[in-house]
């Protein structure tokens, strides 16, 4: 299955691209589906029920995923959703216990007994499962008129049940650089003399015009600046119970008073690249509209880097932006391909040192990299992250997230200037890397994958 720019970077909210938006697309797909059976039978809607499993009932509060599934079932995505609205439809659901969508679909489900957090069933797909149950007469079991199984993969991806081995079964993409692994991009790069960026685009092109792809990658561009810009200029506490203070204003203050001075250090180059990915994650965790990026909990890096790349950058120019997100999606859909962009599956290397591989081998292509150096610039990156769990504390996307993607940002800058300064050969290859974190995903214990069950998330300080 070819994925493409506006899969990878998909426009939504906060705080959790797997927990907040693939549980909104999911009812909301469901949502359709009940209506057309309902149009087939001749039955009506009368009431919805539906089960969280896994990891998304462990922490699944902490990520707004009941309020994702009430939106949802409202008819609402995560893309066009007017965040100002959110407060007062959650308050009319609890208040009425019933969900009108037009005089044909008009159900009952109340949001304190029928979403139900199952703590002790894992669905067998993926760790992130929902169970959606409709029935035509309300309170009555026998009267089901659909049910479904839904798993959020990863970066807002939905599949149901039927669906998660779609991959396998499909016929070889049309795209006319198929690459499906890294040793295949560099070769097709040497057969073509083409960059990935290039490569990318042409493959984008088999799908919608040229014109549409520049369109949406402008948009994406225009999004994730929008989002740093409104965490540089926000303050408070973060919703959720933590208490934790957004810091991103007053650090940028700062670095804004220091400008033109002589005494900075040469190190703050880095304060620039964590002010900016924490201002986007602290927007995440406030629930506003980001980009995934390719997950909410690791959306920070890139943006942060593109920005970097734009402001603190000699010669940076607007193609170099869209070369730096058209590369880091040609590297994110190898990682999703071969391993996994999930927590809830393969720990944060799959979300935080995925984006810091993507971040690498962007910049290292809108600085003028060749295709070997943009390999070489992800595998350091996506190497110095292997083995990193998934175990926000309190199941928020806040601690250690907001700093974890400072910090990937970081990486990201490093692994593309070690990658520049050499020729692009290197000893361990980016799909052996991709592979390991695959593996070591495997290995990783459940309690480190995004359920708030260990690590960070039960060794907090007793007060």
């Amino acid at each position: 299955m070819f994925i493409g720019v506006s899969d990878i970077f998909k426009i939504g909210i906060g705080p959790s691209s797997s927990h907040t938006m693939g549980p909104m697309i999911a009812a909301n797909r469901f949502l359709s589906e009940c209506r057309k059976r309902a149009e087939q039978t001749g039955q009506k809607i009368a009431h919805i029920k539906v089960h969280l499993h896994g990891s998304l009932a462990f922490t699944g509060k902490g990520h707004a995923s009941d309020r994702a599934i009430f939106l949802g079932l409202q008819g609402f995505l995560p893309e066009s959703l007017d965040l100002l609205r959110i407060a007062s439809l959650e308050d009319a659901l609890f208040n009425e216990k019933r969900i009108t969508i037009d005089e044909d679909c008009n159900f009952a489900f109340d949001p304190e007994t029928d979403l139900i957090f199952d703590y002790d069933q894992a669905l067998p797909g993926h760790a992130n499962g929902m169970q959606f149950f409709a029935y035509y007469e309300a309170d009555k079991p026998q009267s089901l008129l659909l049910h479904e199984i839904y798993y959020s993969i990863g970066g807002g991806f939905v599949r149901r049940d039927d669906e998660m081995n779609e991959q396998a079964n499909k016929s070889a993409p049309k795209h006319p650089y198929a690459f499906t692994s890294a040793s295949m991009m560099l070769e097709l790069g040497q057969q073509s003399g083409l960059s990935v960026a290039e490569m990318q685009f042409e493959n984008e092109c088999a799908y919608r015009s040229a014109e549409d792809v520049s369109a949406a990658i402008t948009n994406i561009k225009d999004v994730m600046n929008n989002c740093i810009s409104r965490g540089l200029q926000e303050e408070g506490i973060l919703p959720g119970g933590l208490n934790v203070k957004r810091r991103a204003k007053q650090i940028h203050a700062q670095l804004m008073n220091e400008i033109n001075r002589n005494d900075q250090q040469p190190h703050i180059a880095n304060d620039w690249l964590s002010v900016y990915a924490m201002a986007v994650n602290e927007e995440n965790a406030a629930g506003g509209r980001i980009v995934t990026s390719p997950t909410n909990g690791a959306a920070g890096i890139i943006p942060a880097v593109m920005r970097y790349y734009r402001e603190h950058c000699h010669g940076a120019h607007d193609e170099g932006m869209d070369t730096l997100l058209l590369t880091a999606t040609a590297i994110g859909a190898i990682i999703k391909t071969n391993a996994s962009i999930s927590g809830a599956e393969v720990g944060c290397q799959g979300e935080v040192g995925s984006a810091s591989a993507m971040a690498a081998a962007g910049l290292c292509a809108a600085l003028g990299g060749t295709n070997e150096q943009i390999e070489n610039a992800a595998e350091i990156a996506l190497e110095h992250h292997l083995g990193m769990t998934c175990d926000p504390a309190g199941g928020l996307v806040q601690v250690p997230c907001i700093e974890r993607n400072g910090l990937g940002a970081i990486k990201a800058v490093s692994a593309a200037s070690l990658a520049l300064r050499g020729d692009g050969t290197h000893f361990i290859p980016l799909d052996n890397c991709i592979e390991t974190m695959r593996q070591t995903g495997l290995d990783m214990h459940e309690r480190y994958k995004e359920t708030s069950q260990g690590g960070l998330a039960v060794n907090l300080p007793e007060c």
